[in-house]
């Protein structure tokens, strides 16, 4: 291993998020990064986020045309000002994988695979 090097492979990571991820196990986005909160904002206006992983959370069947179902395998976005902040919508930031469904116009918790890779 490099003398250099600090984290093996930099999942989790305290930041000052962009936009979201105030609370535990809230989404949020550290620049163009997506991932979740593993604790609450402290005073210092930071928490660790994990960018990586699958979680449990609350997506939209919407896209930019109005409501669509989400499919098993899905491309998620992160939209700043949505609630809830994932859906459909390719206006918003790459966020993850869909590992379940919603109806469309819908509102469900679902497992989402976070990040580009596998």
């Amino acid at each position: 291993m490099a003398t250099n090097q600090k984290r093996e492979d930099g999942r989790h990571l305290r930041v000052t998020p962009t936009d979201g991820a105030a609370t535990s196990g809230a989404p949020g986005r550290f620049g163009q990064r997506p991932g979740v909160a593993e604790d609450t904002l402290g005073t210092d206006g930071k928490c660790t986020m994990d960018f990586g992983g699958v979680y449990s959370l609350s997506v939209k069947g919407i896209d930019g045309g109005g409501n669509s179902a989400v499919a098993l395998g899905d491309e998620i976005f992160y939209v700043d000002a949505d609630t809830p902040k994932l859906s459909k919508k390719a206006t918003g930031r790459h966020f993850g994988w869909a590992q379940g469904t919603v109806t469309s116009g819908g509102t469900s918790t679902i497992d989402v695979k976070i990040g580009w890779g596998g």
